[in-house]
């Protein structure tokens, strides 16, 4: 059964959007997390990935890649990437989630909160996999790959 602060997230994470904030346990309190702040580190984060999306994307629709359940991308199944384009795509992999990282993490520190960054990147998670498109492949929470 959920903790109280599962359910809190699950009902932060399904409202998502425009202004996106999550509450989080601070101490005896609870405090929100500004998930859109918008700093030049952030800026410059969502840029990159942005650009490489495309790149990532024929990759998602075939299933070679998927989104994982904390947060990152994997190489899913490398047999549907043809040989001469297996080492590109590890190199795309490992730049998307270089970036989802630093992204997780400047969002803390943005927030003055660097203990959060595993809430934020829990959060995120679930949010990729939300906007995920049908089709791509995801990591359930018991972390088996699912098509969407």
């Amino acid at each position: 059964k959920p903790d109280k602060a599962q359910r809190l997230r699950s009902a932060n994470i399904a409202r998502l959007g425009g202004g996106a904030r999550l509450l989080l346990r601070a101490g005896n309190a609870w405090a929100q997390a500004n998930l859109e702040v918008n700093t030049p580190a952030v800026a410059a984060l969502q840029s990159s990935m942005q650009k490489r999306h495309a790149a990532l994307a024929s990759f998602y629709g075939n299933g070679a890649v998927g989104l994982t359940r904390d947060g990152f991308v994997a190489l899913r199944d490398a047999n549907a990437v043809p040989l001469a384009q297996r080492q590109q795509v590890n190199g795309l992999v490992a730049a998307e989630n270089q970036d989802r990282s630093a992204l997780y993490r400047e969002i803390a520190r943005a927030n003055s909160k660097p203990e959060w960054e595993n809430d934020i990147r829990t959060t995120f998670a679930q949010r990729w996999i939300d906007k995920a498109q049908g089709g791509w492949y995801y990591q359930n929470n018991a972390g088996a790959w699912t098509r969407k």
